[in-house]
């Protein structure tokens, strides 16, 4: 398989050369955490805009955790697979106590990164969500619901790698994506460096970047 981006930084690079219209549209970027901020990072740095994030968690199936039934974000936004729940059969109270698990750790998560840091007030501007890649767009169309609430008037969705994102309804206003493969498996297979994000790293790229 076709490797693309040697890791994330050379993707936020990549990505950022997508972006130039963007440039003076009093726009902001924001990385979905973990692995979207290092290639937000390189976007922000490149488009000279101000540097946040927008914190997600996956909603888990309780039997088999991996699989993602819904996400939540900030701000008490949420999208929930009705598919993926249905088919696995999971019960309205099972979905309930996931939910209140995540959203207890999603606080945690967001006092830790931004480490009493204000949120970048996203009122009136236009909004950048980055990742490192999609591949079920659960966490993207959350992220969306998040600055809409949050007061975007405009919403871009732009990614290093995804499947046919015709397919994907995110509810952004765009999506901009640098590559799209044929035979889509997973984010990580067009990366050569796919280690994971850690926290701290997150925190110091947050603390580098143009927060406003």
């Amino acid at each position: 398989m076709t490797i693309v981006f040697a890791n994330r930084a050379d993707a936020g690079r990549q990505l950022a050369t997508r972006l130039e219209s963007l440039r003076g549209c009093d726009a902001v970027v924001v990385g979905l955490p973990r692995g979207g901020v290092p290639v937000a990072f390189e976007v922000a740095r490149a488009l000279g805009a101000p540097l946040d994030v927008i914190v997600v968690r996956k909603l888990g199936v309780p039997s088999e955790p991996e699989v993602a039934m819904g996400a939540i974000g900030e701000g008490g936004a949420r999208v929930l697979n009705d598919d993926v729940i249905a088919q696995l059969g999971v019960s309205a109270r099972q979905r309930e106590v996931v939910e209140d698990r995540e959203r207890v750790r999603l606080d945690a998560r967001v006092a830790l990164l931004r480490g009493g840091r204000a949120r970048v007030d996203l009122a009136g501007r236009v909004v950048i969500i980055v990742d490192d890649g999609i591949a079920t767009g659960a966490t993207a169309r959350v992220a969306c619901q998040v600055a809409r609430r949050f007061g975007a008037t405009r919403v871009v969705i732009a990614v290093p790698v995804a499947p046919d994102i015709t397919s994907l309804a995110l509810g952004a206003d765009e999506v901009i994506c640098v590559f799209v493969p044929e035979w889509f498996t997973a984010v990580g297979a067009h990366y050569r460096d796919y280690a994971p994000t850690t926290d701290d790293q997150v925190v110091a790229l947050l603390a580098s970047g143009e927060l406003s």
